[in-house]
């Protein structure tokens, strides 16, 4: 499970709108992953820590609703370090696509995610999401047909 750590911060990361909420959901995560560990029946342990974790947002994203909290950690408040032009410039493409894949619907991104920037199989995917994998692709077409539709209709994205 630790190998697969680094993937599972990153997922989060993706999937929360603040970073405070993705280091809270992973320690959700990983802390039901210790707690749940003697119930794993082997197979790939990466596609059951992701499960977890989307399950922990899910978890933590209904949990929100209810009590109806609107996080303050929103980028205008948070003041820009100065650094060289380079890591400035991935910044800001970073915030570009995470920007894009925000306007996405929460299905679609996740699927997304977990294959373009995860790299995992349409067969872990499904496992993760628990949906068949003809939905994982079905997904996936659309997803993608839509990240290109938004990025051609926006002007200046990528020159």
């Amino acid at each position: 499970m630790l190998p697969h750590l680094d993937a599972a911060h990153r997922f989060a990361r993706w999937l929360s709108s603040a970073p405070g909420h993705a280091d809270d959901v992973l320690q959700d995560a990983v802390l039901r992953a210790f707690r749940g560990f003697d119930a794993f029946q082997g197979g790939d342990a990466r596609s059951w820590l992701f499960a977890i974790v989307r399950n922990c947002h899910v978890s933590a994203l209904n949990q929100q609703r209810r009590r109806a909290f609107v996080p303050l950690d929103n980028e205008e408040f948070v003041a820009p370090e100065p650094g060289p032009e380079e890591d400035a410039l991935r910044r800001d493409a970073s915030s570009t696509v995470a920007r894009l894949l925000a306007q996405l619907p929460a299905e679609h991104r996740e699927v997304l995610l977990l294959r373009e920037f995860d790299e995992m199989s349409y067969a872990d995917i499904a496992r993760v999401l628990e949906i068949p994998i003809g939905t994982v692709m079905s997904r996936l077409a659309r997803a993608r047909a839509a990240l290109k539709a938004i990025t051609t209709s926006t002007p200046g994205v990528f020159p």
